[in-house]
């Protein structure tokens, strides 16, 4: 489920602390970005749950209606299908799942004034009312109303408010995690091991992200002399925590990692300055990292493989 602009994030995030916390060293932050990145498979797992909730409320809905005095013609056809049919049902009886969320107590986490507002909402929506009332409803038209219903949950600041209290990591990976959530619903029923595409693997996260990170710690001081002489009239010190930080790890990708196209990791940086520095970062860095990039490749110091990676 991690990107390699995500796991950039975290990596960033921790030679941050660092730089702000002499006490936080090395092995500390590596655990910590360990910890980070399980936690973006919990919101994942959480987000999957509160689909299940959401739709589950449907048997409350049920039981509400029934126990009208006076029901509606639409209160005696109502049917909690929207929880009782194959492609939810798929994610409950899903063992490996159910352990996830035991292992991570999730369940604790459920708040339900959220479930029983998103879902209200979503029941006026013309959407659910054209579902309830078809007689029999293809697996496609579920797959329709089950996103409609997610949609719902995310366009609503509560649900942002209250992954955020699970954690501050939703500001990083909502995009990532929203995106998982929906190939999830397209994908339904559920295999037995859904989840495993959008469990963070060891190729982004080991092999780039903690390769990428020890890289940075020992060789700071070599990247710092790389980078000064093309600060020009900047003095190093005068540079932004963040943005040098972003320099040390564009040039650490552009000498240690070949697979990676060198235009590719210059964007990359250049997107995360607008994101996560000052409003005059994006032009900053993409002036040194350009004026850095032809130098290294002038040198013979950026050695890519693969056909057009130089470029």
């Amino acid at each position: 489920m991690l990107s390699r602009r995500n796991v950039r994030i975290k990596v960033m995030q921790m030679l941050y602390s660092m730089s702000r916390d002499q006490r936080f060293d090395y092995d500390s932050a590596v655990k910590l970005f360990r910890k980070k990145v399980d936690v973006s498979f919990q919101l994942y797992l959480l987000n999957v749950l509160y689909l299940i909730k959401f739709a589950e409320y449907a048997l409350v809905d049920a039981e509400n209606r029934s126990a009208k005095l006076l029901p509606s013609e639409d209160d005696k056809r109502f049917t909690p299908k929207l929880y009782d049919n194959p492609l939810i049902q798929s994610l409950v009886k899903n063992n490996a799942f159910q352990q996830y969320l035991r292992t991570y107590k999730l369940e604790t986490q459920i708040d339900q004034d959220l479930v029983r507002s998103t879902y209200s909402a979503f029941a006026k929506n013309e959407l659910y009312q054209e579902y309830l009332a078809a007689d029999d409803n293809s697996f496609d038209e579920v797959r329709q109303v089950l996103l409609g219903l997610y949609k719902e949950a995310t366009s609503n600041d509560s649900f942002d408010e209250t992954m955020e209290d699970f954690s501050m990591q939703w500001v990083d990976d909502e995009s990532l995690v929203v995106g998982s959530l929906k190939k999830t619903i397209k994908a339904l029923p559920a295999e037995e091991d859904f989840y495993l595409p959008h469990k963070p693997g060891k190729e982004t996260t080991v092999d780039f992200g903690e390769h990428l990170f020890k890289q940075l710690n020992e060789t700071d001081e070599e990247l710092l002399q790389i980078i000064e002489p093309s600060l020009k009239n900047w003095d190093a010190d005068r540079v932004a925590v963040i943005d040098m930080i972003l320099l040390k790890m564009a040039v650490s990708e552009l000498l240690h990692f070949p697979t990676i196209p060198a235009k590719v990791t210059l964007n990359e940086f250049v997107e995360i300055s607008k994101m996560y520095s000052t409003d005059k970062s994006k032009d900053f860095i993409n002036g040194i990292l350009d004026r850095l990039m032809k130098k290294l490749q002038s040198d013979g110091r950026i050695n890519k493989k693969g056909r057009g990676l130089q470029e």
